[in-house]
């Protein structure tokens, strides 16, 4: 925490659902880590949200929602899913974590270079 021109200045985290102290945050930034990575290869791929729908067998307003970052509804499985039905892989990497001060394991999702738009 910090002063600037008389205001305190709380640096947030890496996960804004944690800074706003919500249950499952952790939960939720894979969501919109997902949900922000299938936006990504709508648009790589140029796919309008009805082809984007016929591709990933969902209705063109559940595409929608996912385009403007709504993920409610839908779970890390099958987020995931619909990433493999875009033809991205997804491997998942399993390693010990820091157990020093209480510190729990994390999940990230991270993105190569042909999943970016």
């Amino acid at each position: 925490m910090k002063l600037i021109n008389k205001i305190l200045v709380v640096e947030g985290s890496d996960n804004v659902f944690a800074d706003l102290d919500l249950p499952n945050a952790d939960d939720l930034q894979t969501k919109a880590e997902l949900t922000r990575q299938l936006y990504q290869r709508i648009k790589v791929l140029g796919l309008s949200q009805i082809k984007a729908a016929k591709a990933l067998r969902l209705k063109q307003p559940d595409v929608s929602k996912l385009m403007n970052g709504r993920f409610s509804g839908f779970s890390v499985e099958r987020l995931l899913e619909l990433l493999n039905a875009l033809a991205v892989d997804v491997d998942i990497v399993l390693r010990p974590g820091s157990t020093r001060g209480g510190h729990r394991g994390t999940v990230k999702v991270l993105a190569t270079s042909g999943c970016r738009g």
